[in-house]
């Protein structure tokens, strides 16, 4: 990892830019993919599947039986612990449900919403060099409380054509509809166009490479929705002489096993930390099974010394990271700077991994600096408000006149006409 002491305000910015690569030539393909699948549907799909996965699918649909069975194989405490990652996951979204509040503007005049699932949703969930399988979990379960009337899940098959059943077991205890063994760019496409198998849905949720990024991206330019352009992983800890070096070069190392396009840091007041967590990433990292994806995101990737922990909070804010440990004396104190970031854990023992899997907030949040502008997944994403408005004849009353006067002043004497007609027609009731 880079180390940087007490950086100036240019050689920040330099050091917290994203790794990027190839983008106009990911664009080219990506672009060709969605146009072959949204022209040759299943036939572009297994042709992907053979190029991409080495292996082609005779049925894109995961039989149900396949799904059911495939527990059949995972240990009990394996399963058990699934079962225990989905409750605390369906416990902390349940709770984010309101009750509908309706508020009387003016006299005779009553508004409020209502929250209506999203009929139809697509789930990618990668399963490149890991089964990521606590993704289905996080976004199946507040799909499943949203009221979502059909949750489609597209994964890719491995070598041998089959879906890693930790996934297909996910997909049983959260409740998806159907699973496809469709995975990359072209799983989003199909998603979002349909084929013979796929069908089209009306949002698609899910992180992943760029490729799939970049699909997530174009097809919103149709009118398809997407959560947001979830990326690759970020961690930024920012720590003080308090903090346990070995927890840090965990939790940076963590992250880094992701893939070779994530990227950690660490910011930190003390002068001797840096040396401290330097020395126990070169103990932990070499008993890593991905170490060596560990090693080409760590060479993105700094360890940086700062004035203060209020330096660090700054920093921090600018770059909106995904994910964010604070490990201070008091983190409670130092969070409440934090104002751009997917999710924060505060104090020494909240490692990144307990809310990747057991915690309860979605593990799925906004990369590329997107957390300054974008929320993580929540059981509101697979939802969409309806404005009801109810006004009486006496709120009609008491609106309309300077309701027509506004619509006179943009020029929309239709819109002023149907206020004056009801008005007239009540005047003349009174007469």
């Amino acid at each position: 990892m880079k180390k940087l002491i007490y950086p100036s305000q240019s050689e920040i910015d330099k050091i917290i830019v994203r790794p990027s690569e190839g983008g106009s030539e990911i664009d080219r393909k990506v672009r060709e993919i969605i146009r072959r699948v949204k022209d040759e549907g299943d036939e572009a799909l297994r042709s992907f599947s053979e190029r991409f996965d080495g292996t082609s699918p005779v049925s894109l649909r995961v039989d149900e039986a396949e799904v059911k069975n495939a527990s059949a194989g995972i240990p009990e405490d394996l399963k058990k612990a699934v079962r225990s990652a989905a409750a605390s996951i369906e416990a902390f979204h349940a709770a984010g449900f309101a009750e509908p509040v309706v508020t009387e503007t003016l006299l005779g005049v009553r508004c409020w919403s209502r929250d209506t699932a999203i009929e139809k949703v697509g789930l990618y969930v990668p399963c490149g060099t890991a089964p990521l399988f606590s993704t289905v979990l996080m976004l199946a379960i507040p799909a499943r409380l949203a009221g979502c009337r059909e949750v489609i899940m597209c994964t890719p098959p491995g070598a041998d054509g089959t879906i890693n059943p930790l996934i297909l077991y996910a997909a049983s205890v959260s409740g998806v509809s159907a699973v496809f063994s469709v995975g990359g760019a072209q799983a989003i496409a199909a998603m979002a166009y349909g084929t013979e198998s796929v069908p089209s849905v009306f949002k698609i949720f899910g992180p992943g490479n760029r490729y799939v990024t970049r699909a997530k991206e174009l097809v919103q330019l149709d009118g398809v929705t997407i959560d947001m352009p979830a990326g690759p992983s970020e961690l930024m800890v920012i720590a003080d002489e308090s903090a346990n070096p070995a927890f840090i070069a965990a939790d940076l190392l963590s992250q880094a096993e992701h893939g070779t396009d994530s990227q950690v840091f660490m910011l930190t007041s003390d002068d001797t930390l840096i040396d401290r967590v330097e020395k126990e990433i070169e103990h932990q990292l070499p008993l890593l099974e991905r170490k060596d994806i560990a090693v080409e995101t760590l060479r993105n990737s700094s360890l940086i010394l700062l004035a203060d922990i209020d330096q660090c909070i700054s920093v921090s804010n600018r770059y909106a990271p995904e994910h964010l440990i604070i490990a201070t004396r008091d983190p409670n104190k130092d969070s409440s700077g934090v104002i751009n970031a997917g999710s924060v854990f505060l104090g020494h023992y909240s490692s990144e991994s307990a809310g990747d899997y057991m915690s309860g907030p979605n593990h799925t949040l906004p990369t590329g600096g997107h957390a300054r502008s974008l929320s993580g997944i929540s059981v509101t994403s697979f939802m969409k408000k309806i404005f009801f408005q109810e006004v009486t004849d006496s709120g009609i009353l008491k609106i309309g006149p300077d309701t027509e006067i506004l619509a006179r002043a943009e020029m929309l004497t239709g819109h002023a006409n149907a206020i004056s007609v009801r008005l007239k027609c009540l005047r003349d009731e009174e007469n």
